[in-house]
């Protein structure tokens, strides 16, 4: 995708909403991530992110994208790249997600706004309430304003 202005802050967004979900495949070993990779075992990375995701999100939001790209040398970590295919409320995302030895960071590749507004930061705004929705455990900044509308 072409970098633009409001690029990296969406996937700052986006980073932050699927960053338990990268926490979770890290615990995985590198080494089975990259065997199944190699061997084009898609359907079985496939489960893994499904059963990954199903904790964080709502069924059908986070999908394995069926590609993947590895980097192992003798003198560095292990890294492992997964296409991943979001789809929160009105909105697609393809974006890879890296998981490295002690960090995961996310690019997007490319994002679909089923009703797309003319204003970027509209559309900024909206993925993040859709990500927001589209996920188990609501923001704390929800909930701070819940606690504040209780008292």
């Amino acid at each position: 995708m072409k970098k633009c202005s409001y690029s990296a802050v969406r996937e700052e967004i986006l980073a932050k909403a699927i960053g338990p979900l990268a926490s979770e495949l890290r615990l995985i070993d590198a080494a089975d991530l990259i065997s199944l990779l190699r061997l084009e075992y898609h359907a079985n990375i496939s489960d893994l992110v499904s059963s990954a995701a199903e904790l964080y999100f709502h069924p059908g939001t986070v999908n394995f994208g069926v590609g993947g790209d590895y980097h192992l040398d003798w003198d560095t970590h292990p890294s492992v790249t997964l296409d991943l295919e979001i789809k929160p409320r009105g909105v697609t995302i393809h974006a890879q997600l890296t998981l490295q030895a002690e960090k995961a960071s996310v690019e997007i590749n490319y994002i679909s706004f089923l009703s797309p507004s003319a204003n970027p930061d509209e559309n900024t705004r909206f993925l993040e309430r859709s990500l927001q929705d589209a996920a188990f455990v609501p923001s704390m900044r929800g909930l701070a304003g819940m606690a504040a509308t209780a008292n």
